[in-house]
């Protein structure tokens, strides 16, 4: 019989397809609201980025599209919309609504608004994750990338005081720390969760990203400079709080020497260089006697090895 692979012996792989969950994922998202209390506090409206397969939109259904009524079981809460995007399609939830983009898009960001009737989402999670190649610095800055994505478009569609989860790959990197400190900027409180469905050997971990306040004066902007190719290099057109791009100083003469070339060296009043020899020559290195003995070493077993191969011919 074949060996079992990893996500046959987990318990959180037998629960998902025990339960009917897409995806073992599921029971990430669950984990975070037991610790962070993500549903509550009157969340009608949610925005689910990344969502294919759908095992996040699948628990946001099931959590929130019900109420609980004394002595008439379970009723639909019809206020409550969640709206699912995602590059690649995926099969239909019940009171889900999807949406095929690009969340680096602002017409997605305005897709996801007019579900909503012109207002703002309460919450918006992120699962999304690249195709991992093995390289923790590469998987990093590709997943940081993502998240600056999603934050993005998150600042497009989250009202103030709204809730932001989103996967991070939490590495040795110091880019961990800029990403915080960029979060921290819109919201009052990050937080760095692992949920135990999460496996102890995966760098992945989860911001939870509480109280959206953005800066005062603050303009939602999905120009980004440092992604696109067609902008002015000696202009940067962000102003105010969108003007995040620390400028870019060459110190020094830029018509003195180069670092990378090699020149003639020319002192004050004279033509040319003259070279003059060192004061004190250089002392012999303290290993040359142990150099020399192990040369003569070398020499005399190859003499045994000589000796020994004749008198095997001899014999």
């Amino acid at each position: 019989m074949g060996r079992s692979s990893k996500d046959k012996r987990d318990v959180y792989y037998r629960l998902a397809k025990e339960e009917g969950w897409r995806a073992r994922s599921a029971f990430k998202l669950l984990h975070l609201d037991e610790e962070f209390n993500l549903f509550h506090n009157g969340v009608k409206k949610v925005v689910d980025l990344c969502a294919a397969p759908g095992s996040w939109s699948q628990v946001l259904s099931r959590k929130l599209r019900f109420l609980i009524a004394l002595g008439s079981g379970k009723e639909e809460n019809k206020d409550v919309k969640i709206v699912a995007v995602d590059l690649q399609a995926m099969a239909s939830l019940p009171g889900v609504i999807q949406l095929q983009g690009d969340i680096t898009n602002v017409s997605t960001a305005e897709a996801i608004i007019s579900h909503f009737e012109g207002e703002s989402a309460d919450l918006v999670v992120c699962d999304g994750a690249p195709d991992v190649t093995g390289l923790h610095d590469m998987d990093e800055y590709i997943q940081a990338q993502l998240l600056l994505a999603a934050l993005n478009i998150t600042t497009h569609v989250l009202k103030n005081g709204g809730t932001f989860v989103a996967k991070i790959f939490r590495g040795k990197g110091k880019d961990v720390t800029l990403l915080y400190d960029q979060l921290r900027l819109f919201f009052t409180k990050v937080t760095c969760a692992k949920p135990r469905s999460s496996r102890n050997s995966s760098i992945e971990a989860f911001v939870v990203c509480e109280n959206y306040t953005p800066p005062a004066d603050y303009v939602p902007n999905m120009s980004n400079p440092l992604m696109d190719m067609n902008y002015d290099l000696y202009v940067n057109q962000l102003e105010g709080p969108n003007r995040v791009i620390a400028p870019f100083l060459a110190c020094g003469d830029l018509s003195g020497f180069d670092s990378d070339r090699t020149y003639k060296l020319q002192l004050d009043g004279a033509a040319e260089y003259t070279y003059h020899p060192p004061t004190q020559s250089p002392i012999n290195p303290p290993y040359k006697h142990a150099c020399q003995l192990k040369s003569e070493s070398k020499l005399a077993q190859e003499e045994i090895k000589a000796v020994s191969s004749q008198a095997d011919l001899l014999d």
